[in-house]
């Protein structure tokens, strides 16, 4: 299994660029970001400081969208970098949940990501590609160039077409049964298109946090720390309810029940710890979409999450300890799922 730190990019840059060094250090393979122009720094930008100050890791956003850059716009920048540093470069897509709204606007459909998936592939490789009608390349691509497409779902159209078409899976959440059930339908949908059920790489993402033991009081601090993760998902979740409604056979009731409290979201608190948005989020569905407890706890559901096909478990580093947890990753979690 291999492991990823996400970060959002407040300023300063420089801590950013820190603690994907520190990442390394321990063992992550994997530097993602947020990317929302309004709410956060441009991460293209940090990206490149990242990869002068690392030798392996491969950076990303977590995830861009096709609607806040064009598309030759996006595939140039990941190509620029790859040229410069190798290809060292991951392209996360979604809907483009916080960046679009945010901005005015609504989330991109799946048929627009489908169409940028293609064309930023392509180009960033080296390939032709048809911008509506008009056909172009990047003259200066060397061989050898590639750019992986990893794609943000959770819903049945999403979750099919990101195993016809995604380079790779990424589920933001860690629940098991959710996972198992999600995992399953990307592949099934890999299969009937043709695809090898392991074609799509398989990234779980979720908050991280590593306590010293299981007592009552650090569990509770752990889950305050984590609980606006609920909450973002519960965006998700919300689109989800309002396009198949409460109960559907469409999308699980143990991803949608929970949201029934939620009464609205300010994205100025999008991802943060002190998120005052997110108190409907109970105790158990932190503990079911993070991992929280003890190292022996998070070893013990990361081995669940590898038996179920899960590639990567990219950690959400957003609370009060950043560089604890990144630590006792790489000096205990890292070494026991890599054997």
């Amino acid at each position: 299994m291999d492991f990823g730190l996400v970060l959002q990019i407040d300023p300063p840059a420089s801590k950013v660029v820190s603690l994907m060094k520190r990442a390394e250090r321990n063992g992550f393979t994997h530097g993602w970001t947020f990317d929302s122009a309004v709410l956060w720094q441009e991460p293209f930008v940090i990206y490149s400081q990242i990869l002068s100050n690392t030798t392996k890791l491969t950076v990303g956003p977590m995830v861009t969208n096709p609607g806040t850059r064009t598309w030759e716009v996006t595939a140039s920048t990941f190509a620029t970098l790859n040229d410069m540093f190798g290809n060292r470069t991951i392209c996360g897509i979604g809907r483009g949940d916080s960046a679009m709204r945010v901005a005015g606007r609504k989330p991109n459909t799946l048929a627009r990501i489908s169409e940028a998936m293609k064309v930023i592939r392509a180009l960033a490789s080296g390939e032709e590609a048809d911008l509506g009608g008009t056909v172009i390349r990047f003259p200066w691509i060397k061989p050898g160039a590639h750019l992986p497409v990893w794609m943000a779902a959770y819903g049945p159209k999403a979750l099919r077409m990101t195993g016809e078409e995604a380079d790779g899976f990424i589920l933001q959440l860690a629940d098991l049964y959710l996972t198992e059930y999600m995992v399953k339908a990307v592949k099934d949908a890999a299969v009937a298109a043709g695809r090898p059920a392991d074609a799509v790489k398989i990234c779980v993402a979720a908050p991280a946090y590593v306590t010293e033991d299981d007592s009552p009081a650090a569990l509770a601090h752990a889950r305050e720390q984590c609980r606006w993760f609920g909450g973002m998902v519960g965006n998700h979740v919300a689109d989800l309810v309002s396009k198949y409604g409460e109960h559907s056979a469409a999308v699980p009731d143990e991803l949608t029940d929970y949201i029934k409290a939620r009464a609205g979201y300010d994205y100025s608190h999008h991802g943060r710890a002190d998120n005052p948005d997110t108190a409907f989020v109970p105790d158990e569905i932190v503990d079911r979409f993070c991992l929280i407890g003890p190292v022996e706890k998070h070893i013990e559901k990361l081995t669940a999450l590898r038996e179920l096909g899960v590639d990567q478990f990219a950690v959400y580093d957003m609370h009060d300890a950043q560089e604890a947890v990144i630590d006792a990753y790489g000096a205990h979690v890292i070494p026991a799922l890599r054997g």
